[in-house]
């Protein structure tokens, strides 16, 4: 796990005067990992302000260490993600060093290498070979659980292992990408009890947070708790799309498939674990009586750090209000310190079978609830799946009102969606996810 260095100093600044804003999201402490494409040519970038740093560039005028080269100038992050922790930790310091305000550097070089954020072509930053996704918000499973099984919410395993779905890595798409309303099987509405096949008209979002693998292991071999951070190479916003309808006449007894794998976007930005260090927080406090976790997912740094203290929002658009140039509608914001099991568990447990995990593997977290209503991270929960008569008091049926007096129980055509994260510390620099934005289209003919 990184420690507080000198990369967080909060009164450390750029040349790049956008980054010193109090309200950017990439201040000179951040410097967030992408990739972009320009022409035909795809470079690793790094945020900088309201900037991006081609480093690929940089590193063709000599400006980084001939260590460091070949990594930074491949297509993808993979080669990055892949390095050793004191690798990474060089390539961090000499990025800051280079657009700190008293760089020795030439300016001039390097202002050659900025690309405006507006302008930018993202790509998905690594190939992600794998996807998994677990559900480890107790709030989420809890409130789901109640749904469809009030007696009896949190199956008997939930509080004892962090459960997960091998999800579909190929249809993985970078933020702003459009997302294409699937049509699937869904369960019988006739006396003849055959299902039927038709767009999906329960599609949901999931707020959700990301990591990347950085360093696997081999086949057979486990990661234990006390090196799983070593193995975590940094964090992003996850939208793992969901068609409720689909999923709940397919989850049985197997799980989410086609339900899911249309599409999950992520964000085109990598917050490095290095980046994250002020930020850190204990794990979760359960509550007197939770099973205490087994041995292999439980150790003293994990119980004091293990957790993020991550704000997170849902915001949403409708074509009409886009048409109407209003602002997007908060739908909801809790913190990624509410999950029951942490990043590091969640690692560890995937490979305490000896699952092989590959650079740049993603694992997302499932989606991200808080106690308070105000804090549910979908529609399902939000809108309490649309049922007048469920059991939970506060609970009742929630149609969500725009402002522009459109209803929604779940996502319409054009609907766009975007996910907002941050960390905020009085002690150090503010520094934030950028944005996780996919729009609906309506399904193919």
């Amino acid at each position: 796990m990184y420690n507080v260095n000198q990369t967080h100093d909060p009164d450390r600044q750029s040349w790049v005067e956008s980054a010193n804003a109090d309200d950017t999201d990439f201040p000179i402490q951040n410097l967030p990992f992408c990739v972009i494409e320009q022409g035909s040519d795809r470079s690793i970038g790094v945020g900088i302000g309201d900037q991006v740093l081609n480093i690929k560039l940089a590193a063709g005028v000599g400006m980084l260490s001939d260590d460091l080269v070949e990594a930074v100038v491949q297509p993808s992050m993979n080669a990055i993600m892949g390095m050793t922790l004191k690798q990474r930790e060089k390539l961090r310091r000499e990025i800051g060093d280079l657009l700190d305000k008293n760089t020795k550097a030439n300016r001039a070089e390097l202002e050659a290498a900025l690309v405006p954020m507006a302008l930018a072509k993202y790509r998905v930053p690594c190939t992600i070979r794998d996807y998994s996704d677990f559900y480890a918000s107790v709030y989420h499973a809890t409130n789901v659980g109640s749904m469809f099984r009030p007696d009896n919410p949190l199956l008997p395993n939930w509080k004892h292992i962090p459960i997960g779905y091998h999800g579909r890595a190929s249809s993985i798409v970078v933020s702003g990408h459009e997302v294409r309303r699937p049509a699937g099987q869904k369960a019988p509405t006739n006396d003849g009890m055959i299902p039927n096949v038709s767009p999906s008209k329960l599609l949901d979002y999931e707020l959700e947070v990301g990591f990347y693998v950085g360093r696997g292991n081999q086949l057979g071999k486990t990661i234990s708790i006390e090196n799983a951070e070593d193995h975590l190479f940094g964090m992003t916003l996850v939208n793992d799309w969901s068609a409720r309808d689909l999923q709940k006449w397919e989850y049985q007894p197997l799980g989410p498939f086609l339900g899911k794998s249309f599409a999950t976007t992520v964000s085109p930005w990598v917050v490095t674990m290095e980046a994250l260090a002020p930020f850190r927080c204990a794990e979760f406090e359960r509550p007197e009586g939770d099973p205490v976790p087994l041995d292999y997912l439980a150790s003293s740094e994990n119980s004091r750090n293990g957790g993020v203290d991550l704000n997170l929002e849902v915001h949403i658009s409708t074509m009409q209000m886009r048409e109407l140039g209003m602002a997007t509608e908060k739908l909801s914001g809790t913190s990624f310190r509410n999950m029951y099991w942490t990043i590091a568990q969640m690692l560890t447990h995937h490979a305490s079978n000896g699952c092989n995990l590959q650079t740049g593997d993603l694992m997302a977290s499932g989606t991200v609830s808080g106690p308070e209503r105000s804090e549910r991270g979908c529609l399902l929960e939000l809108t309490w799946n649309g049922d007048a008569n469920n059991p939970l008091p506060g609970t009742q049926r929630s149609l969500l009102t725009m402002p522009t007096g459109e209803e929604r129980k779940f996502l319409g055509d054009e609907d766009e969606v975007s996910l907002f994260g941050y960390c905020v510390n009085e002690k150090y620099r503010r520094i934030g996810f950028g944005e996780c934005t996919g729009i609906i289209k309506p399904a193919a003919e």
